[in-house]
């Protein structure tokens, strides 16, 4: 059996400060991965930069002027949440080239995985919430130019709505937006997926897996996609910092077991990415997304 393949770059952990984003965590759940042998050293890729053209099917040219300048204004950086350098540029067009790279393997192999990506608060013409550029829209976007596809999926399980992406998507009936979210945590605005499921405070493993259950393979079935982009959130987790779910890491196993096998049985290629986590202890949020890549790596082993 192949290797699963698996996205990666030492450029995804940029020097931010003090700040409860932690882009280590990239680089610590590959060493993981590979300290357990749960993915071999043949199976990571290091993907290219997105080029500026690919990034302007998503993005207003006047947005990525202002980064590509390095002119963000202050409203800019405010909404970003984040300190803008050149390095985080650097990272978020090598992520967005990240992800479309995961989209092209999956489609060449089932089931690809993205240690990075997922960044859904970015709207065309602005960044918002850690999120510089949508890597999701503009893989998608990719695909569709260059692969054929025509009807994709997004299935959003970080526990904030995935504003940025239901926006860009919003008028297109090729790509199915659904977004599993805590209803009351940010974004405060939340323009409407093609399904929203916003579910209420320290909702737990049960409630979440079930209605899931219901939901998923209706959207699946309806929407007949040639690939899903699979956002699998660690913050849905019962101690994360921003999320306020009660999820378990066994019960953010079993979602992930669930959504890749509903996609498999029905022979749709996944694309996976890591998307939030900020649990209190940084060992948590790596073990959760390890746990994510484990159950992609027993799909690809079919």
């Amino acid at each position: 059996m192949p290797d699963l393949p698996v996205v990666w770059s030492p450029a995804y952990e940029v020097d931010i400060g003090p700040h409860v984003f932690p882009t280590r965590k990239y680089r610590l759940v590959r060493a993981r991965l590979l300290d357990e042998a749960a993915v071999p050293p043949t199976a990571f890729r290091q993907p290219d930069c997105a080029s500026d053209a690919d990034v302007l099917l998503v993005h207003t040219p006047e947005w990525v002027d202002a980064i590509t300048r390095d002119a963000l204004s202050t409203l800019d950086e405010l909404r970003l949440e984040v300190p803008y350098t050149p390095a985080l540029r650097e990272a978020m067009w090598r992520c967005a080239g990240g992800t479309a790279l995961t989209g092209t393997l999956a489609l060449a192999g089932g089931v690809g995985v993205h240690l990075g990506g997922g960044f859904h608060h970015a709207f065309p013409d602005h960044g918002e919430g850690f999120c510089l550029i949508n890597d999701v829209a503009i893989a998608i976007r990719v695909l569709q130019r260059d692969a054929g596809v025509g009807r994709a999926v997004v299935v959003d399980l970080d526990v904030h709505h995935g504003n940025g992406t239901a926006a860009i998507f919003a008028d297109d009936p090729d790509v199915f937006t659904l977004s599993f979210h805590q209803e009351r945590n940010y974004p405060a605005w939340k323009p409407p997926s093609d399904l929203d499921v916003g579910l209420p405070d320290r909702t737990d493993d049960a409630t979440y897996l079930g209605l899931l259950a219901r939901h998923l393979p209706t959207v699946l079935d309806r929407h007949h996609p040639e690939v899903a982009f699979y956002l699998a959130g660690a913050d849905p987790y019962e101690d994360d910092q921003l999320g306020g779910l009660a999820l378990t890491r066994d019960g953010l196993r079993r979602r992930d077991a669930m959504v890749l096998r509903l996609l498999r049985e029905r022979g749709i290629p996944v694309a996976v990415t890591l998307a939030g986590g900020y649990a209190h202890q940084q060992d948590h949020t790596v073990e959760i997304h390890c746990a994510t890549v484990r159950e992609a790596a027993r799909t690809a082993a079919g």
